[in-house]
């Protein structure tokens, strides 16, 4: 199937062009279906190539080249993807839930007056995913990762009339930028450094350039570079301020780049990158460190949201913290087998925030929903399943994947552990608290609102169930080793075939991992009796305006005023210069400058036209005195 891997990204490329060329004569309701059966057809040739890669009988070959792309001087790029275990795992839960999350969207998006342009926007954007993981050098990687950042602008500001919603979207523009930048001259640096920009070509001169027992400036640039691109994409302190306002869009799209796809293009880019920041071992301690300091403040901000929608997108960023906490460990793999899980119970969960958003006709305020499990069964449940497993309840998918990370953390520093079980106990009670403020108790909507309840129709709810099956069976891929000593880490190995580094066997014993197992859900399971008793027992409610809240809770409302520290710091300042150079400099010079150089142009053209008389006779002494001139002065010179 080698010979068709370029109709995974073509056919989402392909129904970009229809939907955007096409528009006026397709009908808005067929619109949905064409870009899903565009996105079906990827997957299916990408399932032809997870087969074989799981089975272990992928053939590795060379990178596939479309064709040569930049050639000039030494530099020698090509447009071609690297077929190997970890870009067709990638690769498969971007066009799996990707599709889900379409076929969602026709459903939930049908009434929109946009619809079309919509799905153009988002196959473009699975376009741009797919080729970001499936480049076979940086600078394919780059322009996916471009045009991620560009669709995410066109998918947050969807709907343009509202002039928040385009703030947000310029915003997470901009800051994606920054990393951007980041990641610009990270691989400027590495072309510099080791001629090609090549994966293959990068990481096997890597061990012969750079000595490993010694710290490499070079390297320990290139790594920090590449994770500040990182640090954007992946919404890590201090670039994490754009992905709770990319709520903005319609909640599918949430549901696209806070699940499965943009958001995850960090860890992937390190995941794939491994050979660089093993030999970086200083990079990968601050790695952990802002990913541990990210988990911890996103979850402590989560709190308080009322907001059904920002909750779960801090959600996202605090366990984006806990992949760079894995990352950081160089837990390579549980960073992806975690990022594996929460794409399945992070997507149930959004689709499941927008069928309860649907449902009560577009309110987001979780104070003003409650008991709606009556009402709607199926994503109730679903939603309860995808928040045990985020909780890390096993036999769910989130247990397997944290406690990966939690081994590793505590290996590493019983500290780092407690960190970890500190950030994952926070995530509990907000996520517990938002599921019995919303499905348990009496509903505290309208009469309007509870006469309208239903449950969202089977286009939305197949997905729903599709994606709790996944959250239910994916932790199984990893198991931990004190269960099954005997091929447990299967997806450690499946990725050690694309050269991430399988895991070392945990040096802790198999009865201490039991402890630290059975005390993280211990705890846990506290929390959730104590998020019980307080918000349904005591029918317990947050305070319905911010001047009821404590200190501390005003702190993590106002999400710690981090925005209002970048607007003080950095947008008044640029704001003051701007108007500085606007009154001093533009006014008095600029556009002094600009307006003598137009007033001249206009008097020399006023002047000139005199000579335009229309009369031969004065053309041709012209004519004669200019050939005296020209005569005159090439005798002189």
């Amino acid at each position: 199937m080698m010979e068709f891997v370029w109709l995974i990204p073509g056919l989402p490329l392909l129904g970009f062009l229809i939907l955007s060329l096409f528009n006026k004569y397709i009908p808005k309701s067929a619109s949905g279906y064409i870009a899903s059966a565009m996105l079906l057809g990827s997957f299916l040739v990408v399932l032809s190539l997870l087969i074989p890669a799981v089975s272990g009988t992928l053939v590795a070959k060379e990178p596939f080249v479309l064709f040569n792309w930049i050639q000039a001087g030494n530099l020698n790029l090509s447009l071609s993807f690297q077929i190997d275990n970890l870009s067709i795992w990638f690769m498969s839960i971007i066009t799996g839930v990707g599709f889900l999350i379409h076929m969602y969207s026709i459903s939930y998006m049908h009434d929109d007056e946009g619809v079309t342009r919509y799905f153009s926007y988002l196959n473009l954007f699975i376009f741009s995913m797919l080729l970001l993981v499936m480049g076979s050098n940086f600078a394919v990687m780059f322009m996916g990762w471009e045009g991620v950042g560009l669709c995410s602008y066109l998918l947050i500001g969807f709907w343009f009339k509202n002039q928040n919603y385009n703030d947000a979207a310029k915003k997470a523009f901009i800051m994606n930028r920054i990393g951007d930048l980041g990641f610009l001259l990270g691989m400027l640096l590495i072309y510099h450094q080791f001629g090609t920009l090549e994966y293959t070509a990068v990481f096997e001169q890597v061990s012969k350039i750079i000595n490993p027992n010694e710290i490499s400036g070079v390297l320990l640039a290139i790594t920090l570079l590449l994770f500040v691109g990182a640090m954007g994409k992946s919404a890590q302190i201090p670039l994490y301020t754009w992905l709770p306002d990319a709520m903005a869009g319609p909640t599918p799209v949430s549901a696209l780049i806070h699940a499965a796809t943009m958001v995850t293009a960090g860890i992937y880019m390190i995941a794939r990158s491994n050979v660089l920041y093993s030999m970086a071992p200083m990079t990968l301690d601050i790695i952990f460190v802002i990913g541990t300091s990210t988990a911890i403040l996103a979850a402590l901000i989560g709190l308080t949201q009322t907001d059904i929608k920002k909750v779960l997108a801090y959600s996202t960023v605090s366990q984006l913290g806990f992949m760079f906490m894995a990352i950081g460990l160089g837990g390579y793999s549980a960073g992806v087998f975690h990022v594996t899980t929460h794409a399945f119970f992070k997507a149930l969960l959004f689709l499941g925030a927008g069928s309860v958003i649907h449902a009560m006709g577009g309110e987001q305020d979780i104070r003003k929903m409650g008991g709606l499990m009556k009402k709607l069964p199926i994503t109730s449940i679903t939603f309860i399943i995808a928040t045990l497993a985020i909780a890390g309840i096993p036999p769910l998918a989130g247990f397997f994947s944290k406690d990966a990370i939690l081994a590793l953390a505590f290996e590493a520093s019983p500290l780092k552990w407690g960190l970890g079980v500190f950030a994952a106990l926070l995530t509990t009670f907000y996520m517990f608290r938002m599921l019995f403020l919303t499905f348990f108790g009496e509903f505290r909507g309208t009469q309007h609102q509870k006469e309208h309840l239903h449950e969202s129709p089977l286009l939305m709810t197949i997905p729903l169930m599709i994606l709790a099956a996944l959250t239910l069976l994916a932790g199984f891929i990893e198991i931990p080793h004190v269960f099954v000593h005997e091929g447990s880490n299967w997806f450690s190995h499946y990725l050690a075939a694309a050269h991430v580094p399988l895991l070392e066997a945990s040096s802790i014993s198999a009865s201490t991992e039991f402890v630290l197992m059975g005390s993280a859900l211990t705890l846990v399971l506290l929390v959730i009796l104590s998020t019980y008793i307080i918000y349904v027992s005591k029918k317990t409610l947050p305070a319905s305006s911010e001047s009821d809240l404590s200190a501390l809770d005003k702190l993590s409302y106002n999400k710690f005023y981090v925005d209002e520290l970048y607007d003080t710091i950095i947008l008044k300042p640029i704001a003051f210069f701007s108007d500085i150079f606007h009154n001093i400099i533009e006014k008095n010079f600029i556009d002094r400058i600009v307006n003598f150089s137009g007033k001249s142009i206009q008097w020399s053209g006023k002047t000139i036209r005199f000579v335009q008389s229309g009369d031969v006779n004065t053309y041709t002494i012209f004519m004669v005195i200019g050939i005296v001139v020209i005569l005159f002065l090439n005798f002189i010179l």
